[in-house]
């Protein structure tokens, strides 16, 4: 089951629902190529609302039977749609549980928003490894020209005790292979973290 998550008095992690299907689409209209960017399986071609209203109705169900885990960031002040993060399924290394992805709204970058909720996930994810004495591997796969992103990444794998994998994996976005840059961390970490 996907919990809800406090990331500070102003900011929480909330499970992704259908109902927030408006509040996701007023984010996408506010940068679409940043959002494809974050959601390469998003097709601007075609109805973006659909695809979208899928993507959430196939998170809420998978989240009741921990395979996904997707929250929505939302900000206490007014209620509005800071951004999406996740432990997805769309996996490179066979050994890995989850792949890791996040997105905040132009609006609210450059915050350190997305570093907080993905470490505010990843203590989540470690404590329930811990207790179920479970081994999660976990994937973040980055665009390599997306800067702002290996940043992050390269942030997460540091306070993480992650590496960084030196050559480019192929992901199939639309009908081409794009080359990304892959991270991976291990929970939990080794008692000396």
């Amino acid at each position: 089951m996907t919990p809800e998550l406090e990331l500070s008095p102003s900011l929480r992690l909330i499970p992704v629902s259908k109902s927030i299907l408006p509040l996701l689409l007023e984010a996408y209209n506010e940068d679409p190529v940043a959002a494809q960017t974050a959601l390469p399986w998003l097709d601007a071609n075609f109805n973006v609302q659909g695809q979208l209203s899928d993507m959430l109705f196939d998170v809420e169900n998978q989240a009741e039977v921990d395979k996904l885990h997707f929250w929505w960031i939302r900000a206490e002040e007014n209620g509005s749609f800071v951004g999406l993060i996740g432990l997805g399924d769309e996996l490179q290394l066979l050994q890995s549980s989850y792949n890791l992805g996040y997105w905040v709204r132009p609006s609210f970058q450059r915050q350190g928003i997305a570093l907080d909720a993905t470490c505010k996930i990843l203590q989540w994810l470690e404590e329930k490894a811990k207790q179920n004495d479970e081994f999660h591997r976990i994937e973040i796969t980055v665009h390599p020209h997306n800067e702002a992103g290996l940043a992050t990444a390269r942030r997460i794998c540091q306070e993480w005790g992650g590496e960084v994998i030196e050559q480019f994996i192929g992901i199939e976005i639309g009908k081409r292979t794009v080359p990304h840059r892959l991270h991976i961390l291990d929970l939990p970490r080794g008692d000396d973290d």
